[in-house]
């Protein structure tokens, strides 16, 4: 296995682009993804019960369509809180992409995201539409990434390709998110695609899995998007229909993948200076680790800490306390890279200079140590900075 260029458009038989239609200042603000043949989709939705309209299509679409071959996705504006008309409105973009590539609107997905509670420019919407589908390439990816993107420095896209019973299978991704990024499914948007052959059933097993140890295991300011979704088209075109042996190495590209799109999004959190890596080893269980990892990556103070390199541990205790999770909390460790801060849940002396030195790199790693099972869990998340603060007072105006 080996990471390649493409993105998007890596896995034979798809064709993406990016177009400016004019829902943002500047920019490309509308992307399609195609397959030139019916696709085998899976995908995951946010869990925010105050969903978008264009979740609520997908869903739809995605229950009632055998296959699905394209994917319609605006920035600018995230159709939410519009109501009636904003169900109308995702359904119709479904319905122009359609009929621009002759199939049916049930087998177009629709995201958007941006601002809430305003409503889509449709006339602009229908025009970028048109103008996307008859630019649609197998070099679109770049400006497909880009065209989804709000808050984002920088586009996200990555791809693999595997040798499976001597023939090459491309994985593919674009995501996008910088802000309102919590695990709970699904975090934000990625598009994902394949030219492996799998049915349904395994398709849905196969990208659960890759989410929960990717975008499910990622938090910047632990706030779950009301239009987040994470969805993968299977087209089959490399005519390979893989055995059980090998369903691991798949499992892995696809893994790969989504983590790689993961950690981007991490490094371009909005304001943030420093990746942070939390290891809890040595759980009970997988998720009771997870559970913790994810409370000290959303503790505000903790997240302070990291941004003005305190090794302060008694905040990463006490987050580990708020978790309610089932465990002995009388014989933890906790690290900083290869600092150990503290031992057997009490105060350990140690090179204040040296921890300190540690949490100013670009890239921090805590280290978690229950001592109670042999299961572990990795949780990336970002520093707080003042610059978040003053981005998001002023996110509106």
């Amino acid at each position: 296995m080996q990471q390649i260029s493409g993105g998007i458009t890596a896995p034979s038989g798809f064709l993406s682009v990016g177009v400016r239609c004019g829902l943002k200042t500047t920019g490309n603000d509308l992307a399609i993804i195609y397959s030139q043949e019916p696709s085998v989709a899976a995908a995951v939705f946010t869990a925010n019960r105050f969903c978008a309209a264009p979740i609520s299509i997908s869903r739809q679409h995605l229950a009632s369509a055998s296959t699905i071959q394209a994917i319609v996705v605006n920035s600018g504006c995230a159709n939410c809180a519009t109501g009636e008309q904003g169900l109308l409105d995702a359904q119709r973009m479904t319905e122009i992409v359609a009929a621009g590539l002759n199939i049916s609107s049930d087998s177009v997905l629709v995201a958007s995201t941006g601002k809430i509670g305003t409503f889509l420019l449709m006339n602009k919407i229908e025009t970028g539409i048109h103008n996307a589908l008859s630019v649609l390439s197998r070099d679109g990816c770049l400006s497909a990434a880009e065209a989804i993107m709000t808050t984002d420095t920088r586009p996200k896209q990555a791809a693999v390709e595997i040798i499976i019973q001597g023939k090459q299978v491309n994985i593919g991704g674009m995501a996008k998110g910088a802000g309102m990024i919590a695990p709970n499914m699904a975090t934000m948007l990625s598009f994902l695609t394949t030219d492996a052959m799998l049915p349904k059933e395994l398709l849905n097993k196969m990208l659960q899995e890759a989410v929960n140890g990717s975008f499910n295991s990622i938090t910047i300011d632990g706030d779950t998007s009301t239009n987040d979704m994470v969805a993968i088209l299977a087209n089959g075109a490399s005519g390979i229909v893989p055995n059980e042996s090998d369903l691991n190495i798949l499992q892995a590209g696809l893994n790969l993948v989504c983590l790689e799109l993961a950690t981007m999004i991490i490094r371009d959190a909005e304001g943030a200076t420093k990746l942070v890596r939390i290891l809890v080893k040595n759980a009970p269980d997988k998720n009771s680790a997870k559970i913790i990892g994810l409370s000290i990556a959303n503790s505000t103070l903790v997240k302070c800490a990291v941004f003005g390199a305190d090794p302060n541990w008694g905040r990463i205790l006490c987050a580990i306390g708020n978790t309610g999770v089932e465990i002995d909390l009388k014989d933890i460790d906790v690290y900083v890279g290869k600092v150990q801060l503290v031992r057997n849940s009490c105060a350990r002396g140690f090179d204040h200079a040296e921890a300190h030195q540690l949490l100013s790199m670009d890239e921090v790693e805590l280290i978690i140590d229950l001592k109670q099972g042999t299961q572990e869990a990795v949780v990336l998340g970002c520093d707080l900075t003042t610059e978040y603060v003053s981005f998001n007072a002023h996110y509106s105006t």
